[in-house]
């Protein structure tokens, strides 16, 4: 089925500078992404502490995320209360990156973590909300560009970091006159800990001192990625005057209260509630069974999905390099670097694709890569050339699944539910939960097993939501009512696609 040619342009051309910050902020949100795993080993030895310390950075990171997921619900009652939290958040996105130098014990590491990690769910949360409400049926072309500006940021943050990560030990143990440590080890060594959730085992081979001369120049890299951020807020900054938000220019009216379609807070719009206002009895009390069906549905999807992206991400490098395929540590150092750039590239073509077809179509499409890409990998595990092309075609077509399914959700629902705010929060969960989940297990299954634990999630949760989706057919075409019938057709198209 294609869409209308032209029907994105228009309000494009009409939103130009909303849409433009928008994505610049989901800029912010990749540069935050893709530094730790790289920066790890020097940010241990700036803060003199173990690898098994060090990574609580990673844990404060996951949860404050998914803390401010649902903290954005609760800041997008407005524009004016929505784009001071992305304000905000921008701003704590270029502090962090200022202060982390400065950061030389644990906890104060973990704090500046947390802080970054509550403005990346803000973003993540209100960003989306904001798109979606203002293309609402021609979303999904906008919320597939705001992701590709993840992808964007995640690759541009390892290009500004790796010229300043240290070659050698980067503390110096006082009892050693010379480093035993090699560039290659601490290569490797980076490579395995790439993942939050990765297991940190066999790393005592490694010198890595706790006590010493401090020699890194990490540094250098977070002050430039700082630099490099502070351009999102100011876009933010001229947005809020651009449309009369700011008290220096609230003598004019607000240019959103003059366009004629617009939408403004309050409007009627029940979408404008937090994860816990969704909640509440008096909210949910009149609604079909299938308006819970489709929020557990598109929360369902994106919960593995997103966790299939952060675990992949994080293990490739350790499955790579472990039975049966024992790849060289320099080549296999590639693979992440391949997993992203698909992800980033998959995202731009989507762009495309969305302005061809709708978002039912991609996300069968999508799913059924997903699917076939991981069962061949149980097939050819031994081999090291499919797993790059598997790498790349599995980053290709996940990278569509959560803009295309927050875009159909919410044109399901008819924007009066709470789907963005449910799919956000569900996929950090599940970025999250997935990778403490893979990482905690990787001692025991090792190797193939690991693929395999990875396929039975996704195809269980599968077969689940096509459960889910044979009751919610039933169940709509019950309540014509609740949803309109071209939203209902789409919905059917997909369910059935799935469940063949």
């Amino acid at each position: 089925m294609q869409l209308q040619d032209g029907g994105f342009c228009s309000p494009f051309r009409r939103n130009l500078q909303q849409t433009l910050t928008y994505w610049s902020v989901f800029f912010s949100f990749g540069l935050c992404i893709a530094f730790l795993g790289p920066t790890i080993l020097d940010l241990r030895c700036q803060t003199q502490s173990s690898l098994q310390q060090i990574t609580w950075g990673f844990f404060c990171q996951q949860v404050s995320l998914l803390g401010g997921s649902g903290l954005g619900g609760q800041l997008r009652n407005s524009l004016v209360t929505s784009l001071t939290a992305l304000l905000c958040s921008t701003l704590v996105i270029s502090l962090m990156f200022a202060i982390i130098p400065f950061c030389h014990h644990v906890i104060l590491l973990s704090v500046a973590m947390g802080l970054g990690g509550l403005a990346m769910g803000v973003i993540d949360t209100i960003a989306n909300l904001q798109l979606v409400k203002l293309y609402q049926k021609d979303s999904a072309i906008a919320l597939q560009a705001l992701h590709f500006f993840i992808g964007l940021g995640a690759l541009i943050s390892p290009l500004v970091t790796e010229p300043f990560l240290s070659e050698d030990s980067c503390v110096l143990g006082f009892n050693s006159t010379t480093n035993t440590s090699s560039s290659w080890n601490l290569h490797h060594l980076r490579n395995t800990l790439a993942g939050s959730g990765a297991a940190l085992h066999n790393t005592s081979q490694y010198p890595l001192y706790v006590e010493g001369i401090v020699v890194t120049k990490v540094a250098y890299a977070f002050w430039i990625m700082a630099l490099i951020n502070l351009p999102v807020p100011a876009a933010v900054l001229a947005l809020m005057h651009h449309q009369r938000l700011l008290p220096c220019s609230s003598t004019s009216p607000r240019l959103l209260d003059r366009e004629p379609g617009s939408h403004s807070a309050g409007d009627g719009c029940h979408g404008d509630r937090s994860l816990f206002d969704c909640c509440k009895s008096a909210n949910v009390q009149d609604r079909p069974t299938t308006f819970f069906l489709l929020h557990v549905l598109g929360g369902a999807i994106v919960f593995i999905t997103d966790g299939i992206i952060g675990s992949y991400a994080g293990f490739v490098y350790t499955y790579a390099v472990s039975p049966p395929l024992l790849m060289r540590h320099q080549l296999a150092g590639y693979l992440d670097s391949v997993f992203w750039a698909s992800i980033t590239a998959g995202r731009l073509a989507f762009i495309y694709f969305s302005c061809r077809y709708t978002a039912p179509v991609l996300i069968t499409i999508s799913l059924v890569g997903v699917i076939l890409v991981q069962c061949l990998l149980l097939f050819f595990y031994t081999s090291g050339a499919f797993l790059f092309i598997a790498t790349c075609v599995l980053g290709f077509c996940i990278s569509s699944v959560f803009p295309s399914m927050l875009a159909f959700t919410e044109d399901t629902l008819d924007y009066k539910g709470c789907a963005t705010t449910v799919l956000v929060t569900s996929a950090s969960t599940g970025e999250m939960t997935l990778q403490l989940l893979i990482g905690s297990i990787s001692e025991l299954y090792q190797g193939v097993k690991l693929l395999w634990l990875e396929t039975f999630l996704f195809k269980g949760a599968t077969s689940s939501k096509a459960e889910c989706n044979k009751s919610a057919v039933l169940l709509t075409r019950k309540s014509t009512s609740e949803v309109e019938p071209r939203s209902l057709a789409s919905t059917t198209s997909l369910f059935s696609t799935i469940v063949r």
